[in-house]
């Protein structure tokens, strides 16, 4: 999920009306859809761009569910057009190519993460780091399209985007996987890889223990870190460290446990959504010591001698670009990480977004497109 001043770029403006030719129920791409701000999901026709000479057309298989789902189908942000189709952690199977495209080839498995078009132009871009463009990013649902209509996400049966914001899911990977890795798994790897914390033997602090929290002690264990994990919920001690394998699980309201830590933490990763206190997390900081934020609490409040005294930094970050994006999703089938998943049909969908919301999940939810969208 991203804030307001980065995710309202890009964005079809909001006093556009939707095109009823372009969107009637009468289309070849079945989907669900929020009709209007109460969120409520329910299927809905409408058509696809026609494939152009640098697109892929992928079968959608699987698509994750994010808070960003939630946030764009209530109209949180204030600028939801609907029928609006979320979902932006997408995994299917190629089944049409532009004349262009020589990387990939009908049959492929393939990803499509929260972006699906760019300027291809700028500084960022010509990184690959199109997530940051200059021109803001055209989001995978609820953005303006190359065709001028309103992009639509992975909770329906197909999608069509340009080839450069396309990625291989590697040989033998499982789909309903691959899919949270396109958007949670790829928040807390560009920043980890960003900060170098893929050096063994280092501390690793996690602050929350949910969709994004989860990946990050994957990939902390997988990079060699001594991981520990802090929430506000004892219940999650068990899997913390048996499931996920943390080296060790804090409840950060004992006061006693968390001053025994102090200055133990090359890194930290806050995932937390809601509002916390930061000083105490940044007194477990060792000297030049980095605190990436990926959640979106309302407010960032510490003293400047957290951060003066032992020269730390604080770093935010959001999603990433394309080049680590594939690389993180060869990371992650070399060294067999999978996300934690519970499966489930489309029709669960309104269910599962009320519990996502409560924090009943463990810890993403997939949708079986292929087998329930019908």
């Amino acid at each position: 999920m991203v804030p307001n001043e980065i995710l309202t770029r890009g964005r079809r403006p909001h006093h556009l009306e939707e095109s009823s030719t372009m969107d009637g129920e009468t289309g070849s791409c079945l989907g669900w859809a929020a009709r209007d701000p109460s969120g409520v999901l329910s299927p809905h026709r409408f058509n696809r761009r026609v494939v152009g000479d640098d697109d892929v057309s992928l079968r959608i298989t699987h698509c994750g569910v994010c808070f960003a789902d939630y946030s764009w189908t209530r109209n949180k942000l204030g600028d939801s057009n609907y029928p609006l189709v979320p979902g932006h952690e997408i995994v299917g199977i190629v089944t049409e190519v532009g004349s262009n495209i020589k990387r990939f080839k009908i049959g492929d498995h393939v990803g499509v993460g929260t972006y699906v078009n760019s300027c291809r132009d700028c500084q960022y871009c010509n990184e690959k780091q199109e997530v940051h463009c200059s021109k803001g990013p055209v989001f995978t649902f609820n953005g303006l399209d190359s065709d001028g209509t309103i992009t639509k996400g992975g909770y329906s049966s197909y999608i069509v985007v340009h080839e450069r914001y396309c990625y291989i899911i590697p040989s033998g990977y499982p789909l309903e996987k691959a899919a949270p890795l396109l958007c949670a798994g790829i928040t807390v790897y560009s920043p980890m890889i960003r900060h170098n914390m893929n050096q063994p033997g280092k501390s690793l602090g996690v602050i929350g223990l949910g969709g994004l929290g989860h990946m990050a002690v994957k990939f902390g264990k997988a990079f060699g870190l001594k991981v520990t994990v802090f929430s506000t919920s004892k219940s999650k001690r068990e899997e913390a460290l048996k499931l996920l394998g943390a080296d060790r699980f804090v409840i950060s309201s004992d006061a006693q446990e968390m001053q025994s830590l102090a200055g133990t933490l090359d890194f930290i990763v806050d995932t937390a959504a809601g509002d916390h206190p930061f000083d105490p997390y940044m007194s477990l900081l060792k000297v030049y010591g980095v605190m990436v934020l990926v959640g979106f609490p309302s407010e960032i409040k510490m003293s400047p001698a957290s951060l003066n005294f032992g020269a730390k930094t604080v770093s935010g970050s959001i999603t990433g670009g394309s080049k680590d994006t594939q690389e993180m999703l060869e990371f992650s089938a070399a060294n067999k990480i999978f996300p934690e998943v519970e499966i489930i049909p489309i029709q669960y969908i309104n269910e599962a977004l009320e519990r996502m919301i409560k924090k009943d999940v463990k810890y993403r939810f997939v949708i079986d497109i292929e087998n329930s969208l019908k």
